[in-house]
């Protein structure tokens, strides 16, 4: 048998593509191979959002390359945003790759593959062709859980963000396509969704005015398919997160209390030279709504240091949003110029070593708030989700809270279970506890 390895970087949606691209190449008779060094096709399934994932897929192809050049049989795919922002340019700068794709070619990539025996001739499938893989078989990591994508695309201007460019305008997925997965996916033993799209708050607007309808209500209708027990989606715009949504969320069963709410900057000065469209005040005012409605609602972001013309002033506001908003959990990434976007012609550059300090000065306040927002948890009981043995200690369980925050746990139970664990101690990224004992009646 031959076999397969694909290796993502970047974001959810990656990874839901890739148990894409690892069920297509199932269908057409491949095994997956645990390890690179022992595949036949190699898949990259890549991000370019950031350098950081541009480099670490160098590092990565550059080893693929070495094995074909030793096993020449070996095929070498390239797919996601960096194969669809370097698109022709791909095969100049690395002759050995067979197979370059888009984000949205993935349904295509099985033909291409599959033809006379993986001998395709070499070609660069663009984002003209996007179409939705939610037919597609899907290889997924864990059997009650399940990605589900909505949309794809994204219609904002971020001046920093190369997204609108390689995944294209936002498309919606039509809702009863949605629900009907949704449908499957419990009939197949799926506790918990996670819906995907770049903006999933702003879901059908690009349906009107055939189909009416909007996030609140698709995830209401979600959460109304039988075996669904926890939902989960990702990500909102704050410019878009609106009343019916916060509604839904506090009113559907399913819908877990935890919320992706990217800030980027405290800076309102930063903000508007990012194209954001919100302020600093706009967004604290939806968070003091949020948890009005949610009240233990968990908030986590994403947070840049060092854009273009940041100030310490600036940076200083991003600090204190952090401090007032008091996220569960923060993604922080130094900027970086990304070819193409409006932010890497602009002038006033922040020196690397400036853009370093700011960021560990940021990070240890992150951790800090997240540490003090977890020991709050010390004493409670939380339902979690059973995902298997803790990475760190095989003789614990570890699973998530409803909050989307890990637990590690003395307990008997089974992967996708759903266990009461009291918690009794706490770090800045996960809880420790015991499974509760029921008391018998």
């Amino acid at each position: 048998m031959r076999r397969y390895h694909v290796t993502t970087f970047g974001c959810q949606m990656n990874a839901h593509d890739s148990e894409r691209i690892k069920g297509m190449l199932e269908e057409l008779g491949l095994g997956e191979a645990v390890e690179p060094e022992t595949a036949d096709v190699l898949v990259f399934n890549t991000c370019t959002i950031r350098e950081k994932p541009d480099t670490k897929f160098a590092a990565y192809l550059g080893h693929a390359i070495a094995r074909k050049r030793a096993n020449p049989e070996t095929v070498i795919a390239v797919g996601g945003c960096y194969a669809e922002a370097q698109r022709e340019r791909l095969f100049e700068l690395h002759p050995e790759v067979d197979v370059a794709f888009g984000p949205g070619s993935i349904p295509h990539l099985g033909e291409w593959l599959g033809a006379g025996g993986f001998g395709v001739p070499r070609g660069s499938f663009g984002i003209d062709e996007r179409t939705f893989a939610g037919e597609l078989p899907m290889h997924r990591e864990r059997s009650f859980q399940a990605w589900v994508q909505i949309s794809m695309g994204c219609n904002s201007k971020c001046s920093y963000c190369i997204v609108p460019a390689v995944r294209g305008r936002e498309v919606s997925r039509r809702p009863g396509e949605i629900v009907a997965e949704v449908m499957r996916l419990a009939a197949d033993g799926v506790r918990e969704i996670t819906l995907l799209g770049q903006n999933v708050n702003s879901w059908g607007r690009d349906l009107l005015p055939d189909v009416r309808t909007e996030f609140g209500e698709l995830l209401r209708a979600c959460d109304a398919v039988e075996g669904i027990e926890r939902i989960r989606f990702t990500s909102p715009h704050p410019k878009d997160f609106r009343a019916p949504v916060i509604a839904a969320m506090a009113e559907a069963d399913a819908v877990c209390e935890h919320a992706h709410l990217p800030l980027q900057s405290g800076s309102s000065r930063i903000l508007k030279a990012m194209r954001r469209t919100y302020t600093r005040e706009r967004y604290l005012r939806l968070v003091d709504e949020m948890r009005a409605a949610i009240p233990d609602l968990a908030l986590t972001t994403d947070l840049i240091v060092g854009f273009p013309g940041e100030t310490e002033d600036d940076f200083h506001e991003t600090v204190e949003a952090v401090e007032e908003v008091r996220y569960d959990a923060a993604f922080t990434f130094v900027y970086s110029p990304r070819a193409g976007t409006e932010a890497a012609a602009m002038t006033d550059q922040i020196p690397d070593e400036l853009k370093r300090e700011r960021i560990e000065r940021l990070i240890d306040v992150v951790q800090r708030v997240a540490h003090e927002r977890n020991t709050e948890r010390v004493g409670r009981v939380e339902e979690v989700l059973v995902e298997g043995p803790s990475r760190t200690d095989p003789s614990l369980l570890r699973g998530r809270t409803r909050r989307n925050t890990t637990v590690n746990f003395n307990g008997v139970a089974q992967p996708g279970e759903l266990v009461d664990v009291r918690i009794d101690a706490a770090t800045s990224t996960t809880l420790r506890g015991a499974q509760a004992v029921p008391v018998a009646a």
